[in-house]
């Protein structure tokens, strides 16, 4: 059987070279708050004439909304967010765009103000500590009945929080290099991804389970590396099959909910790698130490 629990270290190093990347990018350009988190307004319209997205953001500038973010839905149609704007305002801008570019098509207007904007800001701090705090304590729970459930828990969290940061940090470049704002569908895609994560885990931890109570092995190691090759196959057909989902929905969709789609992704890509290569081997670390494999352990039992 492959030795994959012996590796374990180097599982550990590129986990945290990426969280090294992911934090420095965090700590750097920070996440961009949408008018969600911020307050602003935000307008969707289409154009019945062909329009560049740059020619868009000049006119958009020359008529007093510099601080103007224009992102591309579809052929023709467009999210523009601004400060937010009176009613008046909305007036002005949709007169100047209908002036310079012809008719104008208006399928969505949302404002939110800086009160309503803390209070969500709050109310989704709140949303993702009680999630947390709610799978530690299922964990704890579902694996009571195991020697020290609380490693299986506090390795699923660690896990989670892997995953959690490692897409905020890239959807930070993102925002710098590519002007990507979090919004409610941001925070959407990371609580999908924790539902995912930790989902995966839970497989493989109840296979460790499984094989504990079957005698697969006297040693921690040798469990958990049979584990991980069980349920290798599974994680990963899950996982493809939900990227391939994704890619029709990116494809089709579009804009409307790209922010979800590419945070949704990126947690799967490395939601895969954690559940089946991380977790796991957090474990079998905690019980035999850092190092160590599988094949050194059977020749010290047959010594």
């Amino acid at each position: 059987m492959i030795d994959l629990v012996g590796k374990r270290l180097w599982y550990f190093i590129i986990s945290g070279v990426l969280l090294v990347i992911a934090v420095v990018a965090l700590s750097v350009f920070g996440l961009k708050p949408g008018i969600e988190f911020s307050s602003g307004s935000i307008l969707n319209i289409g154009f019945t004439q062909t329009v560049a997205q740059a020619d868009l953001k000049q006119a958009l500038g020359d008529a007093g909304f510099s601080d103007s973010i224009v992102q591309q839905t579809g052929e023709g149609n467009f999210i523009i967010r601004v400060h937010e704007i009176t009613t008046a305002e909305k007036t002005v801008l949709e007169n100047t765009l209908t002036d310079q570019f012809g008719e104008i098509k208006e399928s969505a207007f949302d404002s939110v103000s800086p009160t309503v904007a803390a209070e969500t800001v709050r109310n989704t701090a709140i949303a993702v500590a009680v999630a947390l705090v709610g799978i530690m304590l299922y964990i704890l729970w579902a694996f009571r009945k195991m020697p020290k459930p609380f490693r299986y828990s506090i390795a699923a969290i660690i896990a989670l929080a892997h995953d959690v940061i490692l897409a905020a940090g890239l959807f930070a470049l993102a925002g710098a290099f590519l002007g990507w704002e979090v919004d409610l569908m941001f925070i959407t895609g990371i609580l999908s991804i924790v539902g995912y994560s930790i989902n995966n885990t839970v497989v493989v931890f109840d296979r460790i389970r499984e094989n504990q109570h079957r005698g697969v092995s006297y040693d921690f190691n040798q469990v958990v590396n049979h584990s991980m090759v069980e349920t290798m196959g599974r994680c990963l057909n899950s996982g493809i099959t939900t990227l391939v989902a994704i890619a029709a929905l990116m494809f089709f969709v579009g804009g409307s909910i790209e922010n979800f789609l590419v945070v949704l992704m990126i947690g799967i890509i490395v939601g895969i790698f954690t559940s089946i290569f991380v977790s796991p081997t957090i474990l079998a670390a905690w019980e035999t130490g850092i190092t160590g494999n599988v094949k050194s352990i059977e020749a010290k039992a047959k010594a």
